[in-house]
Formats: C-alpha cells, structure tokens, sequence
C-alpha cells in the first residue's frame, strides 16, 4: 500500500513492531499539549455534510485523560455524551515548521484514544471544546504504543465496540490530512514538543453511549509484520450524581445536536426530514439534515417495530400455510402489490420468516461511493447490526450487473442471527454464499463488486425491492414459489385466515383424489361448504374429547 501523499511509508526492510505499554495520567508520561482533529475520514465527512479545505483543530486538557478501564461520568441531567474512536499521533522530539514529507518522521509512536464530548454542552463553547470534551476522563489514551518507524500510516486501521458490537471499522487509506500533514501544519505556529498528542479524527460510526455501556477502541496495523495492536482501551460509562451548577452553562440540546451526537436522525430517534412537493425529490446527504426553511419539513415517524409478534404459535401456522395463500389473502384485503419479484431461492426447499431489516442502494457515482462506499459503509453497518429473525432485505433497483452479497457478509449476517438476505440484485461468490447457509434469494449471480454499480446508502428506511415497498418490521415470508411482505397490523388477521384456507385446500385437494370433480367444489359451492365445516366441526370435537 502506497503511503498518502506527505507521510513516509514502511521501511522496505522492516522488523516487527512491538507495542509498549504506556500509562499516560502518570505525570511524567502526560502530554504538554493534546491536540484533536475536527473532520479526517471521508465516511464521517459524508456523514457531517461538510467538507474542510484544511484542517481545524481543538485543545483537550491534560486532565482529561485517562487510561484503559477507567470510568467516565455522564453528568447527571445531560443525555449525549458520544464516543469518538481514533488513532493518537505521540511526538517523538521537539519540531517546528518541517515539513508534510518530514512529518511523519516526528512522530515515535500511535495508540488508540477515545475523543469523548458531552454534546449537551456544545453551545457553550463557541467552537472551542473546552467545557464539552476536557471532562476528567474524556480522552482516554493507550494501552499500548506501538512504535511508529516499523509502520505504514497509510495502512493503519480504528475499530471501536460498545458492548461487544462493533460500530465503528476505518483504514488510514484515504484520510483527508495525511498524518505528516498534520504535524507540519501545527509546527508552522507552535513547537510540537516531544510528549505531545494529536488526535486526528473519527470516522463514521460515533454515537451516543449510555450508563452501563463499555466501549472499547483498538489501533493496529493489519498488513505490518506481526500485525501490532495497542490492545483495547477500555471505557465504562456511569451515570454522574451531580448535576451542572448555576453559574455557568447549564446543558442544552436540540435535535440538531441529538442528529449529531447519535450519527444520524434515525438512530436518534427523531423523524425524517422529507422534500416537499415540487422540490424534485431532493434528499440530504447521508445523516445531514437539510437547512430548515430550506424546502423541507418533518413527516411522522414509522412506528418501531414489534418484535413480540412472531409467537411460536403464529410461526407454526405461517410455516405450515404456503406464500401463495397468505399472498391471496392480503389480496382479498385490497394489497395485491405485496410480493418481491424477480428474485430467486439460492437454497429451494427452505422457507424463510422474519422481521424486514432494510437496505437501500443508489446508482453508482464516483464522488459519492469515495464518499459513502469506504469503511464502515451502509451495507456493512446493515450486516453488524442483525438482530436474531431479521431478515435483511436490499433494494438494489432490480439491478443484476454486479454483487450486492459476499460470503462475508452472509456469513456476519448468519453469526448475527439472522434469518435470510434478499436482495433484488446479483450475488457475487455466490457458491460460497450457498456454503454459508444462509437462505438467499437473489435475481442471480455476478462476478462484479458493489462499486461497479451501487452506492451502499441507508439503514433502515423505507425501500422498493422486486417492485413492492418494505419497511423495517415489516414481517417476511418466502418459500420456493417466492417471498411476500406482510404489514405488521395484519399479520395476525391475514395468517389465521390463510391458514385456515390451507386446512381447507388440503381437504378439497383430498376429495379430488378421491375423484370427485373440481365443479363446485374449487372453490367450494354452499353444499361443499357444509361438509367441510362437519369435518372441521369432528375434527375439534375429537381434540378437545
């Protein structure tokens, strides 16, 4: 991998690095100067809606660091304190006004760091960071260093976990500010001393965290000899018992900072932005929110969906009623557009039940794949946010010219729980897709990768797959004869009724083996009606006896 313009590369001949444990809150390891990054990684500058020309910077306090395991307090009475994964530049010796081809040289070593921020205090620093990201324990550093002349800056990789999930998963590859880069540019006003920090953004993925939750950051350098990590810097959130006092800025938020701090509306919990009529269906980057006044207004949440709706008495029913007669049910109450079609079981013989996850693609373009198509991207956060009976759906406009689906992330998918994928587009590798098990229909195989002709977009919205429209909790059906959407408000009315129709197919279907003519009684006269609800009537009387 080709180092990015202004950093140095590997050394050609390079020896194992090996990660040192540091404890930065000790005072003679404790960094003159932190120094932190506003915007870096191209997936969480899609992601803000702004793209810097040059690089803006902030201070934390000293004081605010912290080490592995260590505790940070949400105070009591604030509701968004986000965690930022990042990777930590230490410098290595005293430097002033070099160079972005000399900069890197400066630098001894990397760890991981958490930039935490309290966003609720965000209006009372006027840009500054100061009261929302220099709380004691808001920039926990370490464990490990690894030291940085046996590593390529360029190939460097940030994941973070809450709880054991990851949500966050970035390369150093097409950063923005190239690492040298930073350090000649704060050289140029200041002597960067040896000791001091810098850390140089977050990607797409930050969020909100909650009392209770541990979150964890890892640095390493996957593709560097022996594969050096700083460990994982461990953080515990609690809750604080002492609220703001009166003489200064209390907390305020709005749903601007909410948007903010959680990453996007939808996991804040807050309604879509959608164009208004004869705006000509303009939308928002991913996770910015439009101008208000500009055009656009709020629409109603869709309600969240009910997970307690599949009992294990309504899935025997559903799983013993064909698609075809749930299908002419939802019929019967005015729904004829309920099926995705086009697509195809990659594993006939096995039904598929569960709750919609969707997964929206839009039209290859190369800025904007550049911008969204990289990291942790739409299509991987859809895949590592499974729950168990998700099936994940994907509108990919019917699209066949290239994969929406690898055996990796069938197989996270599988891991996760869930039940089935269903994509109206192709699947790539798709022999070793049937491997994983996973249930898939697809509208076939092909060799090309998603770049070629989709932009993995959003989580969890409202989609068209195979020429119907889908919603997140939406319940899923497919057999061989294909998969149908079923609304969630229906869902007990219309399986009761087309179960009992499949009991009375089953019946009908036996009277003609028994030779009796379809006339009258497929569907049922009144007569062959009688007779079927005697057979029912002694079939009940025979299980309750």
């Amino acid at each position: 991998m080709t180092a990015n313009p202004g950093q140095q590369g590997t050394p050609e001949h390079q020896t194992p690095a090996t990660p040192v444990p540091v404890d930065f809150t000790v005072r003679e390891n404790r960094p003159g100067k932190v120094i932190a990054l506003h915007l870096n990684y191209p997936s969480r500058i899609a992601q803000r809606g702004r793209s810097p020309q040059f690089p803006g910077y902030f201070l934390k306090a000293g004081s605010s660091i912290a080490r592995t395991g260590d505790a940070i307090e949400r105070p009591a009475g604030t509701e968004l304190l986000a965690y930022e994964g990042e990777i930590a530049l230490i410098i290595g010796q005293d430097c002033r006004r070099v160079t972005p081809e000399e900069g890197w040289s400066k630098v001894s070593g990397i760890t991981a760091a958490n930039d935490w921020g309290l966003y609720d205090l965000r209006h009372a620093d006027k840009g500054s960071n100061i009261k929302n990201k220099s709380g004691d324990g808001f920039t926990p550093l370490g464990p490990n260093v690894i030291p940085a002349g046996h590593v390529d800056p360029a190939a460097l990789r940030v994941r973070t976990w809450v709880n054991g999930e990851l949500v966050q998963d970035d390369t150093t590859e097409g950063l923005v500010f190239p690492f040298g880069q930073l350090v000649a540019d704060l050289s140029q006003l200041m002597t960067l001393e040896a000791g001091d920090v810098i850390l140089t953004g977050t990607p797409a993925g930050s969020s909100v965290a909650q009392p209770g939750d541990v979150v964890e950051v890892e640095v390493d350098a996957p593709s560097a000899p022996g594969a050096p990590s700083s460990g994982r810097l461990v953080t515990r959130v609690v809750a604080g018992e002492h609220a703001m006092a009166p003489y200064g800025h209390g907390p305020k938020v709005d749903d601007t900072q909410r948007e903010e701090a959680w990453g996007s509306r939808e996991a804040a919990g807050l309604p879509p932005v959608a164009p208004e009529a004869g705006d000509g269906g303009a939308s928002a980057g991913a996770g910015a929110a439009p101008a208000q006044g500009a055009g656009y207004h709020y629409v109603p949440s869709m309600p969240t969906a009910d997970r307690s709706l599949l009992t294990d008495e309504l899935k025997a029913k559903i799983n013993a009623t064909a698609v075809a007669t749930i299908t002419a049910q939802l019929r019967k109450r005015g729904i004829d557009n309920a099926t995705i079609d086009g697509v195809r079981p990659m594993h006939p013989g096995q039904r598929i039940l569960g709750y919609a996850k969707t997964l929206r693609y839009v039209p290859n373009r190369e800025d904007l794949f550049t911008a969204f198509g990289g990291g942790f991207n739409a299509q991987k956060r859809a895949m590592d946010s499974v729950e168990p009976d998700d099936v994940v759906v994907m509108e990919a406009r019917g699209e066949t010219g290239t994969g929406t689906l690898g055996d990796v992330l069938a197989l996270r998918a599988k891991v996760r729980g869930a039940n089935a994928v269903i994509t109206d587009g192709g699947v790539r590798d798709s022999a070793a897709v049937a491997e994983v098990g996973l249930p898939v229909y697809s509208n076939g195989a092909h060799p090309a990768v998603l770049g070629r002709r989709h932009v993995p977009w959003e989580v969890g919205g409202t989609i068209a797959c195979g020429g119907t429209t889908v919603q997140s909790g939406d319940i899923v059906i497919g057999d061989d004869d294909g998969v149908v959407i079923v609304p969630p408000a229906l869902l007990h009315e219309v399986v009761e009724a087309a179960y009992e129709q499949e009991l009375q197919d089953a019946w009908v279907f036996d009277r003609v083996a028994e030779g009796h003519p379809v006339d009258g009684l497929f569907p049922p006269n009144a007569e062959w009606k009688q007779r079927y609800a005697e057979y029912r009537a002694a079939q009940n009387a025979g299980q309750t006896s």
